[in-house]
């Protein structure tokens, strides 16, 4: 059994990387290059993004496109790294609590470190 960090960071992450780079580019007029500077990515990793070869294998519910959207909004707004660690923590979080995780990956169980943030 993986650690629950590294599933996300394996299959959620490049799934949420393909979602922001999507509501960038569709809902904020974003070029694939300013999406790639602001996510700290290559232009050809957002292209991939983009077109499906990266992060598909993850479906979120609308709750999660929704939390997603708004991070898009907030980096298109005013990008730092501050601003992308936060959010994107903030969206594994997110999909954690949504149960997505334990749904979609037999065995998974909650990450200590997480429930322990949530709990504050």
């Amino acid at each position: 059994m993986k650690p629950t960090c590294e599933i996300m960071v394996q299959k959620v992450l490049p799934a949420i990387r393909a979602e922001l780079a999507r509501s960038m580019m569709i809902d904020h007029g974003c070029t694939q290059q300013q999406v790639a500077d602001i996510l700290g990515l290559s232009r050809a990793a957002v292209s991939q993004y983009v077109s499906a070869k990266r992060g598909a294998e993850v479906g979120f519910s609308d709750e999660t496109l929704e939390e997603i959207r708004t991070f898009a909004t907030k980096l298109v707004n005013g990008s730092s790294d501050k601003v992308l660690t936060e959010g994107m923590c903030n969206v594994c979080k997110f999909v954690q609590r949504s149960g997505w995780l334990y749904k979609n990956v037999p065995g998974a169980e909650y990450c200590i470190l997480c429930k322990s943030d949530e709990e504050d």
